[in-house]
């Protein structure tokens, strides 16, 4: 998910990027940003724009949740912040003594980094389409591109009339990234399949995603994409599959998801939380993170659902992935309709 930019990241540039900014984090220290007592939870707060019922910041909120039961922080939040009010509710929660605050910095990417700036003790960590800032603006994302190829070698199989709908929420990197890895993952395997792609410009409107799908099955689409709610919906009531991503719908919709790209952010906040206690935070990318390598991204199949040869040319591509010796490229371009 994220970004409202069009900036594109190839992976030659955030791969250097990462490794020279991880780097560096190891050897330097945040000025006025002293390491924390190790026993003492960190002072964490996160601001959503949607709802933590919206599976991508749902993610976020379930990781700082286990981080807080574990006596790693202690964690509060707030959701359906409007972009006119995050600079206010990002100064407040500095001003309250925060040791991290947690975000998402796509729609309110300058307004955010002025704050972070203000604020050279607080460290900020924000889901971003940019880089890290010094003093203490590091970025993540769900860089969750590997499973969703996975989930495609399982969908272009699976589909009987070489129709796959998918449905996005915005047409950006985060995003954009995720379907063209779907879309190569279904194409390995069946090079016949054919997408209808849809953007909603909206990050949280089932309503309008349902439409958006059942407009694409009236045009042949057997199997669906789902990127954003709603779309599961559709699949189910018309009797097709579809194919999740960042959580796990299946026990919402037994018989209807084939398989799920899923994200899993206790990874990051997990090192992101040492860092700071450390005292050893870096403004960094910490998208790594999210690599299948660190847990931070996982392939699900509902085997029952799934073609054995396809299933698995998929769990042998995984196992490759996990080694080092497969490499899903990296598209930021914005997907189109191929018919």
């Amino acid at each position: 998910m994220t970004g409202f930019d069009g900036t594109a990241r190839t992976w030659a540039g955030w791969s250097r990027r990462a490794v020279l900014g991880l780097a560096a984090g190891v050897a330097l220290v945040v000025a006025g940003a002293p390491a924390k007592a190790q026993d003492a939870p960190l002072k964490v707060a996160a601001i959503y724009t949607v709802p933590v019922e919206q599976q991508w910041v749902g993610r976020i909120h379930e990781a700082l949740t286990a981080a807080e039961a574990r006596g790693d922080v202690t964690y509060t939040f707030s959701e359906n912040v409007a972009n006119t009010d995050y600079e206010r509710v990002m100064r407040e929660y500095a001003e309250g003594g925060m040791d991290l605050i947690v975000g998402e910095a796509f729609a309110v990417e300058r307004a955010a980094r002025k704050v972070a700036a203000e604020y050279p003790d607080t460290a900020f960590l924000m889901g971003s389409s940019f880089g890290p800032a010094q003093p203490n603006f590091a970025v993540f994302d769900n860089w969750i591109h590997e499973p969703s190829y996975l989930t495609g070698i399982v969908a272009g199989a699976a589909t009987e009339s070489n129709i796959i709908g998918m449905v996005g929420g915005y047409a950006i990197p985060e995003v954009n990234r995720l379907m063209h890895a779907f879309m190569d993952g279904a194409r390995a395997v069946n090079p016949d399949v054919k997408f209808l792609v849809t953007f909603l410009n909206s990050w949280y409107d089932p309503p309008k995603a349902k439409e958006a799908a059942f407009a694409m099955i009236d045009k042949g689409a057997d199997l669906l994409y789902a990127e954003r709610f709603g779309v599961s919906d559709a699949a189910k009531e018309k009797g097709i599959l579809a194919v999740g991503n960042v959580i796990d719908t299946s026990a919402d919709y037994p018989g209807t998801i084939l398989a799920s790209a899923l994200w899993h952010m206790g990874p990051t906040i997990e090192r992101v939380v040492a860092d700071v206690k450390s005292g050893d935070f870096e403004p960094a990318d910490y998208g790594q993170y999210s690599f299948m390598s660190y847990g931070g991204g996982s392939f699900v199949v509902d085997e029952s659902l799934a073609d054995a040869d396809a299933l698995a040319e998929a769990r042998k591509i995984e196992q490759d992935i996990l080694d080092g010796l497969f490499r899903v490229n990296v598209n930021d371009a914005e997907p189109k309709s191929t018919m």
